[in-house]
């Protein structure tokens, strides 16, 4: 596996133009640590997709920049994995047909990869299955799994378990957890859902309202319930905030 790399987002904007215009973000700094599982929420509105848009590089800030190792971010790239919600696998392939696809060397070479990113995502006993297969869990531990194929240095996750039931959300987000401490990846995963962001990170940077900021990374630590209350506290204040705003406009 490769070594995660630092994420850094500088002084970040992004305004959308075609009409009037809409800023999502405005003057937001962000580091991802090198090697670390930060989970980012924010009230509906507040930019989080626009921000995990520009870290993938599917578009470019407005003003500001974002480094990844030190390079800038300047578009997509194999070094930058990305996991959506309703990630789409391939029907006619295997799990372990999914995973290879798009892996170089021989195929012997391909398959064996395949088998040990599998392994690490605890999938190893359901290689044979295609996706219909499987159950929703195991499709995103199979999408988790192909993600990883090209050794990202950051794996980027967009609220991926949420068409998921909490059980099974919680047992996938558990096994995030286990490949996160197998494989040192950095890792940022952008959720609504405050307790998945404690349960699963080890920091939670939570967002304003719109225009989205970092209003404060909480660390998690072993005082999981305290993390909570906190967060839930940020996010309440937040919520507050943009209902005022609504009503004086």
């Amino acid at each position: 596996m490769s070594q995660g790399l630092h994420l850094s987002l500088r002084n970040v904007t992004k305004t959308f133009h075609g009409g009037a215009p809409f800023t999502a973000l405005s003057g937001l700094h962000l580091d991802v640590r090198a090697g670390e599982l930060l989970t980012l929420v924010g009230p509906s509105g507040c930019g989080k997709s626009t921000l995990f848009a520009l870290v993938a590089g599917l578009t470019p800030p407005t003003t500001g920049e974002i480094r990844l190792g030190g390079a800038p971010v300047t578009g997509p790239a194999l070094g930058r994995g990305v996991v959506v919600q309703q990630y789409t696998l391939f029907p006619w392939r295997t799990a372990l047909g999914n995973v290879e696809f798009g892996l170089e060397g021989e195929a012997g070479v391909r398959r064996e990869r395949a088998r040990e990113l599998l392994s690490i995502v605890g999938m190893s006993r359901y290689e044979e299955c295609y996706p219909h297969e499987l159950s929703s869990g195991r499709r995103e531990l199979v999408a988790l799994a192909r993600s990883l194929a090209f050794e990202p240095g950051v794996l980027l996750l967009d609220e991926p378990f949420a068409g998921l039931e909490r059980r099974v959300r919680e047992e996938v987000g558990d096994e995030l957890v286990r490949v996160w401490e197998r494989t040192g990846t950095t890792i940022l995963l952008v959720t609504h859902d405050v307790e998945e962001a404690v349960r699963v990170g080890r920091r939670v940077a939570v967002m304003t309202s719109g225009p989205g900021r970092i209003k404060e990374i909480v660390d998690v630590g072993s005082r999981t319930a305290g993390a909570r209350r906190h967060v839930g506290r940020l996010l309440r204040d937040e919520f507050a905030a943009a209902r005022g705003r609504k009503v004086a406009a």
